[in-house]
């Protein structure tokens, strides 16, 4: 009898090894899915409802039916988990972002203060009449007129590299650190150059000739 127990007890803990290496490879596969449904806000609010209600059945019916603990503390975990997950993101890409604005080459910014506002990280979108500098929302920090500016450029200041551009009577600074700090700032001011438009040159003045 102990040989049959024990073997019983090593074949259910085996089975629910392998139901819990089968369930652990399904949610690595369902993760990615489950990500994009935050793209919807439909369908993430759908979602997060179904993962409630089946996580309240899980408490509920095990409890009452087959006096089983583990469930009830899956079923917890997954009510919880539905009532803590994060708001539904906005289907907008940086790609679509680029898209709408007409921008050629987005380009990282580094981190742009406005102000006394807190610096926050920004990116360039470059495109042949504007540059917006949006934050990590996609959201509009700045915008500059291309035939406006004046110059761009990337230098060494203070232990850290930043991007200076100056159009018409404004000037604007973009801070980069870390140890990819200059490829950065100097990726950002070679495509802005690129799309600046070449200063007229300056003919000298004839004098009138003498009578």
């Amino acid at each position: 009898m102990p040989d049959a127990t024990t073997h019983a007890q090593q074949t259910f803990s085996a089975r629910l090894r392998n139901a819990a290496m089968a369930a652990a490879f399904a949610l690595v596969l369902v993760i990615p899915r489950i990500l994009r449904l935050r793209h919807n806000q439909r369908s993430w609010m759908a979602f997060r409802i179904l993962l409630g209600i089946a996580g309240a059945a899980f408490v509920i019916l095990p409890l009452g039916l087959w006096n089983s603990y583990l469930l009830a503390v899956v079923g917890l975990a997954m009510f919880i988990g539905a009532i803590l997950l994060p708001p539904p993101t906005p289907d907008t890409s940086t790609e679509d972002k680029a898209r709408q604005l007409g921008a050629l080459v987005v380009v990282n910014g580094g981190r742009y203060q406005h102000g006394n506002a807190t610096a926050c990280s920004a990116q360039l979108f470059v495109g042949a009449e504007h540059v917006w500098a949006l934050d990590s929302d996609l959201q509009p920090l700045l915008v500059i007129s291309v035939p406006e500016i004046v110059s761009a450029t990337a230098e060494e200041f203070a232990g850290k590299w930043l991007l200076r551009i100056r159009w018409d009577d404004r000037s604007a600074e973009f801070f980069y650190r870390g140890v990819f700090a200059e490829h950065l700032a100097r990726v950002a001011e070679s495509t802005l150059r690129s799309v600046m438009r070449p200063s007229l040159p300056v003919l000298p003045q004839r004098r009138a000739a003498s009578a």
